[in-house]
């Protein structure tokens, strides 16, 4: 099997927008398992590197190929990319090998016309890497984050204007760099059961570091998948980005509560919160459909939280029995997902000014269904993954005024180092920045003067 055809084929596959590319290439290698390490790590590199650097890639082709990229055949644009992308970021591929099998596959895929064009482009290409003409960073600041960094043009306005430019930069480099893979150690294991695992995965080759802001967090790279570390199959750890274990921790859970999550899936915010309580109290975990719900089910299992029910119900549908029985609601709302670009490229070249518009609306609506199920001196905490004002600090102030809230710090409840800007009640995390996934979480009770009025 060419490893190049198998890139080849994800990338004709993404620009159907039929699947995220995280999602499919695990999907893929999965498939062709029995490759070798270093094919699988080239499916991997190529096929994720080539989407997340297209628009650059797109504007280096613009100025060498006659054809603009637009109009180009579909498998030749696609076939020209993922080139460009091993001619201009792997330099251990040499340019030579990387013409030739670009020319080859364009063959083998019945386009032996083009295969002069091919071969044209990308030697073109090879010739002048080092003399390509960038934006100018003083005089075009948008455009040249937007090329140098993949980013649509929108998007880098956005940042900019919602962090200020220098964070903006910042925030863009972290998408483009290959973080380690976060895991949450499971808080029932003693120190020394930590510490036994933890040796285990350094003595099988694997990179572990610990997270700066929580002792149970521990970050780990050069693993050949986490499911193949020990201790996985048995339920000592669960893959989570540090950011979302804040949920758990910003909601100050005690033994005996009972936690709702209103959108759980894939369930680490749940069964972090069902850690917490010390296998007392209940967590129920809810998720709008099956497939969904699944995912939770599959990692309860795995956990061995047996103080988690999971039951299929859209979060914008009333379900009487939960009104008035959570202790703590968590509100991890659907959202534009800018803050896990770096993980999922795609999302990029998805979201739109007027999608984010209409999660805004689905947002509000879930809010004041859900908002029903806490207990009047219960704890919300509302989360998202994304860096968007309107859906994060514009919601939280939209939540107060419509339904009596009102936010609580978390400088008591959250590490150190971030208590310095919890004390407004939410904090908003940024990469680059924080080492974190972009994420923001709010935490939100009933105002006292809203509790004074419901018991009249």
């Amino acid at each position: 099997m060419n490893i190049r055809e198998i890139v080849l084929d994800i990338l004709l596959e993404l620009s159907r927008q039929n699947e995220y590319s995280n999602v499919l290439i695990a999907s893929v290698l999965g498939k062709y398992d029995y490759l070798d390490v270093r094919e699988k790590a080239f499916i991997k590199r190529v096929g994720e590197g080539t989407v997340e650097r297209r628009i650059q890639i797109d504007y280096v082709l613009g100025q060498f190929s006659k054809v603009p990229v637009q109009k180009m055949k579909p498998l030749i644009r696609e076939l020209l990319r993922m080139s460009v992308y091993q001619i201009l970021f792997m330099e251990k591929i040499p340019d030579a090998a990387v013409c030739n099998e670009a020319v080859k596959l364009a063959k083998k895929r019945k386009f032996q016309s083009l295969q002069g064009y091919v071969n044209g482009v990308l030697r073109t290409v090879a010739r002048n890497k080092g003399q390509i003409t960038y934006p100018d960073k003083e005089t075009a600041y948008a455009d040249y984050l937007s090329v140098c960094y993949s980013m649509p043009r929108w998007l880098v306005e956005h940042l900019a204007d919602a962090y200020g430019r220098e964070k903006c930069e910042k925030i863009l480099d972290a998408f483009l760099q290959r973080g380690p893979v976060s895991i949450r150690l499971k808080e029932t294991l003693s120190r020394q059961e930590q510490d036994d695992l933890i040796a285990s995965w350094r003595q099988a080759g694997v990179q572990v570091d610990k997270n700066p802001y929580l002792p149970y967090a521990v970050e780990v790279q050069k693993a050949d998948g986490v499911h193949n570390l020990a201790g996985y199959n048995e339920g000592a750890f669960a893959v989570q980005d540090v950011s979302s274990m804040f949920v758990a921790e910003a909601a100050g859970i005690r033994q005996g509560d009972t936690v709702i999550d209103v959108c759980a899936a894939p369930g680490g915010k749940a069964l972090h919160a069902a850690t917490k309580l010390r296998g007392t109290g209940q967590v129920i975990a809810c998720d709008v459909s099956s497939y969904k719900t699944d995912k939770i089910e599959e990692n309860r299992k795995r956990l061995q939280m047996e103080n988690v029910s999971v039951r299929v119900q859209d979060a914008r549908a009333l379900d009487s029995s939960l009104i008035g029985q959570a202790d703590v609601l968590l509100v991890d709302v659907p959202c534009s997902g800018l803050g896990v670009i770096g993980k999922k490229q795609d999302i990029k070249y998805r979201v739109t000014p007027e999608s984010m518009e209409e999660l805004v609306s689905l947002q509000k609506e879930i809010v004041g269904n859900v908002v029903q199920y806490l207990k009047p001196e219960g704890t919300m905490i509302y989360s998202t993954c994304t860096m968007n004002p309107k859906e994060n600090e514009e919601m939280v102030g939209y939540i107060c005024r419509a339904y009596g809230m009102e936010t609580e710090s978390m400088e008591q409840v959250l590490p150190e180092g971030l208590r310095e800007e919890t004390g407004c009640g939410y904090l908003q995390l940024l990469p680059g920045i924080h080492g974190t996934d972009g994420f923001f979480l709010a935490r939100l009770k009933k105002a006292r003067a809203g509790l004074r009025e419901m018991s009249k």
